[in-house]
Order: structure tokens, then C-alpha cells, then sequence
């Protein structure tokens, strides 16, 4: 199982790719179309959780508290999979204590806190557009920090992700969204960024599943400290919610909406990956992940009616090609 702080596969496939553990490497015998579906799967599930998130913000649960909920939720499920399976990587040294502290505050929570602010003012597709630019910031910072070799396609990269980016939120009107979700969106991006980074070597010490485990236990934490679990508001996830959008007639229990977060918007979606690199090449799994996006925008289409000018679709295509080159970069 691999964390994945918000939206999904991108970070999980690139958890594994440096360093890829014994239960993540090809089959024996791989069936690549096997892998595809379930990709394709987890990508529709995350997409559909961004529309799932966006009803339970508007039921009145702050971006902070669905953040926790989502991530202690995770962390049960999590906890149940590694006593089972995998019980003696639980073991860590003091030493490792600041990496994985690190990784579960400034990686996971972060990024799910800042996804959770982005939805709540941008359209899923626009937010989720932004917050895919990681691999160029992650390409970037290998080619202009730490020196690593990186082909040139990075710079193309970059003139393209700028250029629909501002195709998208039309920075010749001022921005045609909330600048505050843009900055949220943005920040979301370097969050993801960091995360990943930290992964990469994380995962090179310890495998996929205990590590996950531990971050999704540290982000738990963190959030338990900021907001005491008592304070809790119970009677928000025990309201009725309109599904708004295409769907404003029909209710639910915000609590029922919380355990698709967790269950299929977390945990089936990230086994799903984990599950798809037996099949298929980490980069190639990295490469689909883009398809989550595009699964977004078009569910927040379907069911909360969320639409976007003929420019504004141009311009989405023209950072998927950008974010393309950046993850073919590295």
C-alpha cells in the first residue's frame, strides 16, 4: 500500500519507482491490460473522490477536519493491513524518527490540507491541473539543485505547463477563479513535490506498506495535536447533505460520504496501484496517473455541473502535455 496524500496516483507511483520492493516488482508472468484496468480504476475512484470531497466541504466540515477524518480513517485501515501482513516492519530507530515525522506532517497532511483548500474555491479539474505540476517541480529542483542529469525536454516543459496555466485561469481578466484557491493549488503542488522527494527516499530504506503506515500515523498525529479528537464536531457528519450539482435532490448522511474518503477514495484506489506495478513499469504507471485529472473534471462535469470555456479546456491540454515531457524528464 502506498500513501497518497490527496489525489492520488502520481505520488504512488513514484513512492515506488527509485527503490521498487520485492511484492511491487513485474509478475512473472505480467499482464499488462490487467494493469491498465487498474489503473484506470483507481484514477476514476480518486476523480470521483474530488466531487465526493467537494459535497462534504460544502455540508459545512472545514478542509482541516475532513483532512483528519480522511487521514485517521486511512490509518485504521492501514494499521489493520500491516499487523496482519507485515508485522515485523513495524520496528524503527530513533534515528528514523525526524524522516518519518517530516514525511507524515510536511508530506502527507500538507498535501491533503491544501487539496482539501483548493476544491473548496476551484473547480476538482482546474485544482487538481495545478497540484499535477510536481513532476516539473520535482524535475526542476533535481536538475537545478541537486545537479542531476535531466533532458532539456524540462524547459519545454515548463514554457508549456506556464502557458496553459494561464490559458486556464486567464490571467489576462485578473484570474477567472478564486486567487485564493489558485495559491492554495500552488502550494499544493510544492506540498506533493516535497512529498515525493521525501518518498523516494524513504522508500529506500523501508518498504511501501510500513512507511505508509508510519506517515499516515505521524499526519494522524499531527492533526490529533492541532485539533484535539474531542472537539470533533459529531454532529456535522451525522446531517443530511444534498449531492448538489445534477444530484441536489437526492441526500445522504455526511458520514456515508466520509467512508467512501476513506475506503474508496484512499485505500481501494492506493491498493489498486500497488497492485497495478505487478503488471506494469512504475514509469508507465506515472504516465497513466495523468488520466486522474482529466477522470475529475469530467465526473465534476457530470455531477456538480462544473464546466469550463473551450480556452479553458485547450489550456488543461496543454499543461497535461507539459506535465507529460516533465515526467519523461527525469
Amino acid at each position: 500500500m502506498i500513501t497518497k496524500a490527496r489525489p492520488g496516483l502520481l505520488a504512488s507511483a513514484a513512492v515506488i519507482e527509485p527503490t521498487v520492493p520485492a511484492s511491487t516488482r513485474l509478475a512473472a508472468d505480467p499482464r499488462p491490460l490487467v494493469g491498465y484496468a487498474m489503473i484506470w480504476t483507481a484514477a476514476i475512484l480518486f476523480g470521483v473522490n474530488g466531487s465526493v470531497s467537494k459535497v462534504i466541504l460544502d455540508s459545512g466540515l472545514s478542509p482541516l477536519r475532513l483532512a483528519q477524518v480522511r487521514t485517521t480513517g486511512a490509518l485504521v485501515g492501514l494499521a489493520v493491513l500491516v499487523l496482519v501482513l507485515a508485522r515485523h516492519t513495524l520496528r524503527v530507530g530513533a534515528r528514523d524518527l525526524p524522516f518519518l515525522i517530516a514525511f507524515g506532517v510536511a508530506g502527507l497532511a500538507f498535501v491533503q490540507l491544501f487539496y482539501f483548500l483548493a476544491i473548496e474555491r476551484l473547480p476538482v479539474g482546474v485544482a487538481l491541473l495545478i497540484e499535477y505540476l510536481a513532476p516539473l517541480l520535482i524535475a526542476l529542483w533535481a536538475r537545478l539543485v541537486i545537479r542531476e542529469a535531466v533532458r532539456r525536454r524540462i524547459w519545454a516543459a515548463l514554457a508549456l505547463a506556464i502557458a496553459g496555466l494561464a490559458l486556464v485561469v486567464q490571467v489576462w481578466n485578473g484570474l477567472a477563479f478564486d486567487g485564493l484557491g489558485v495559491a492554495a493549488a500552488l502550494i499544493d503542488a510544492v506540498a506533493l513535490a516535497i512529498y515525493v522527494l521525501l518518498a523516494e527516499r524513504g522508500v529506500a530504506k523501508r518498504d511501501p506498506l510500513s512507511l505508509s503506515f508510519f506517515a499516515f500515523l505521524f499526519a494522524a498525529l499531527f492533526w490529533a495535536v492541532v485539533q484535539p479528537l474531542w472537539t470533533f464536531p459529531v454532529d456535522a457528519i451525522t446531517r443530511d447533505v444534498s449531492l448538489l450539482g445534477n444530484f441536489a435532490g437526492t441526500d445522504l448522511p455526511v458520514w456515508s460520504l466520509i467512508g467512501w474518503v476513506i475506503l474508496l477514495g484512499t485505500i481501494a484506489p492506493f491498493g489498486l496501484v500497488v497492485a497495478a506495478l505487478r503488471h506494469l513499469p512504475a514509469t508507465t504507471v506515472a504516465i497513466v496517473a495523468m488520466l486522474e485529472p482529466v477522470a475529475a473534471a469530467i465526473v465534476a462535469f457530470l455531477w456538480l455541473d462544473e464546466s469550463l470555456a473551450a480556452i479553458q479546456l485547450a489550456g488543461g491540454g496543454v499543461v497535461l502535455l507539459g506535465i507529460l515531457l516533465a515526467q519523461t524528464a527525469r
